[in-house]
């Protein structure tokens, strides 16, 4: 089952003047499931994950009413304050909904850069655990030593790294991305996302410029611990859903078979317990199966 681990939905009107703003025209409207359906028919994506954008109570319960109604939406990463006093008695109430499976706090925009190496988050964590919860970490690279910090202080929680803790690939030094990937990669907990990539990469970017940061992230996690998500419709500030899908079969194409069907939903399907795919996106054609199960040279 193919399975895009990470996309997003929102409305403007809700969103008070965050982020994105009017200059990002291309995602600058609302966004939502009627928007994305095509793409997931097209290509045989048969469930998602979608993901919060913005860290309010309000735009979480948006999301879960939005899986309710959308059987192609199989898992919900949500938002808590995980510092509030009340936030294991609000995970709580959250878990109930059946379509959550994770929280993410937007690390990236959190300051200082070791918010998240914190005994204050052990009573949240400990309910997230309680209730079979994932961890989704929004970082760059200058997040990664206090995110390895708080992976070693929660060994039982499972975190995936989004975008691939967004690598320098626009301009910026290998490290210290690669070695504070590297250190994280060696937890089994651990897992990272392949996703977000294009829109970290320069204007004109071309396959090539990604590979070898893909390989690196291949290499360090497995076939086994790489999620495929698309970042739609933040991917649409560099290329297009196809353009992403197009890049990725290049990308993916020296995996064996068994290889491209993890990364491209198994490992997403385990990660956030995702069951059978959907009656709604039963009968969609597989053009991408086809194309990922040739080997380019």
């Amino acid at each position: 089952m193919r399975i895009d681990a990470h996309q997003h939905f929102w409305r403007l009107a809700d969103r008070a003047g965050a982020w994105p703003p009017p200059q990002l025209a291309p995602i600058h409207r609302n966004v939502t499931p009627d928007q994305l359906l095509p793409h997931l028919q097209r290509h045989g994506i048969a469930a998602t994950v979608l993901v919060q954008s913005l860290p309010s109570d309000a735009d979480t319960q948006y999301l879960l009413v939005l899986a309710e109604r959308h059987p192609f939406v199989a898992a919900v990463v949500g938002w808590v304050d995980l510092k509030a006093a009340d936030a294991a008695h609000q995970i709580g109430q959250l878990a109930r909904h059946p379509k959550l499976r994770g929280l993410r706090p937007m690390l990236q925009d959190l300051a200082p850069d070791d918010w998240i190496d914190d005994a204050a988050l052990a009573p949240a964590v400990a309910a997230m655990l309680a209730h079979g919860l994932t961890f989704d970490a929004l970082v760059l690279a200058r997040h990664l030593p206090a995110l390895l910090r708080f992976a070693e202080r929660f060994p039982a929680l499972p975190i995936c790294i989004d975008h691939g803790a967004k690598p320098p690939l626009a301009a910026g030094p290998w490290q210290p991305w690669a070695d504070g990937l590297a250190r994280l990669a060696a937890l089994p907990q651990v897992c990272c996302k392949l996703s977000g990539l294009v829109t970290e990469a320069a204007p004109a970017w071309q396959v090539a410029q990604l590979q070898p940061y893909v390989q690196h992230v291949l290499a360090l996690f497995g076939p086994e611990r790489v999620l495929w998500g698309s970042d739609w419709p933040v991917l649409e500030l560099a290329t297009d859903y196809d353009g992403w899908v197009d890049a990725s079969t290049t990308l993916l194409a020296a995996l064996t078979a068994p290889q491209r069907e993890q990364v491209l939903g198994l490992n997403a399907q385990r990660f956030y317990r995702i069951a059978a795919a959907p009656d709604e996106l039963r009968t969609t054609n597989y053009e991408w199966r086809r194309n990922l199960t040739t080997t380019r040279r």
